[in-house]
């Protein structure tokens, strides 16, 4: 009797115990793998915003070194006696215009107001100014364009009698990816849903917008009177709105970053 019992204590798992133990152990290894698949869907979204994030923090710094050393040098700053300097060895202006540079100021508008045509405005910015002083190889034209999505830049050497817009033309190279600044109006709505702050109106927001030197204190250029005019040019705000290149993995959303900076020209009137 005591040799029977000892027997039935020693028997295995019955089968239904062993389904029930391999039932659990799948369901932990879905949730296990689950979970996993999820941080690492996150860990890839994380990883895109923060390169957005830097990409376009790089231009952004870009463009305000770029600003802060417009106008330079100065025709002040050449002693050729009787005659000038030759035009492309200083800088008439900060930000150079199109067209009828460098004789007939235009006047900078918004949401395409304003008598310049291509530069500058909301989305299209040339800036003149000497990039490498030391080389006393004369000065450049940099200029940014917002095009498809895509901030490009363009460079070039200072054209005599020529145009800015039409001589940096053939120079673009992409520079910011995804800007979404001047997107499709249903992007547009899309964005102002998720972002509330972002895209005030729904309506498009300005890469760039300028501030001009007044008589009276440096104003917006759009209300600055006659002195709206790229001559006149101090400051130049910047905002960058990028997006990443891949939507949420838990909310299945975009993903956009905003970013701000101002650069100021120390040259702002020859």
């Amino acid at each position: 009797m005591r040799h029977a019992q000892h027997k039935r204590s020693q028997q295995g798992f019955s089968l239904i115990e062993m389904l029930i133990a391999a039932v659990i152990f799948i369901l932990l290894c879905t949730t296990a793998f689950g979970l996993l698949s999820v941080a690492q869907q996150r860990y890839q979204t994380e990883s895109q915003v923060l390169n957005s994030f830097q990409e376009a923090r790089f231009g952004l710094e870009e463009i305000v070194r770029d600003v802060n050393g417009s106008g330079f040098p100065p025709q002040s700053m050449f002693s050729f006696t009787p005659t000038v300097p030759p035009a492309n060895l200083y800088a008439v202006t900060p930000v150079a215009w199109s067209p009828n540079y460098p004789n007939n100021p235009c006047q900078i508008g918004t949401a395409g107001g304003g008598t310049c045509t291509n530069s500058p405005g909301d989305f299209d910015l040339i800036i003149e100014r000497d990039v490498d002083p030391w080389r006393h190889d004369g000065v450049e034209w940099t200029r940014y364009q917002l095009a498809n999505n895509i901030l490009s830049r363009a460079q070039s050497y200072k054209v005599v009698g020529g145009d800015p817009a039409t001589t940096t033309g053939a120079f673009f190279v992409p520079y910011v990816q995804n800007v979404m600044n001047n997107t499709t109006p249903a992007q547009i709505a899309q964005f102002h849903a998720i972002y509330p702050n972002m895209f005030p109106g729904g309506n498009p927001v300005p890469i760039f917008s300028y501030t001009c030197y007044t008589p009276y204190g440096p104003q917006p250029c759009i209300s600055a009177g006659s002195y709206n005019s790229p001559q006149y040019v101090t400051d130049v705000d910047i905002t960058l709105i990028v997006m990443a290149p891949t939507v949420d993995a838990q909310s299945h959303q975009v993903r956009l970053v905003e970013l701000h900076g101002r650069g100021h020209s120390l040259n702002q009137i020859q």
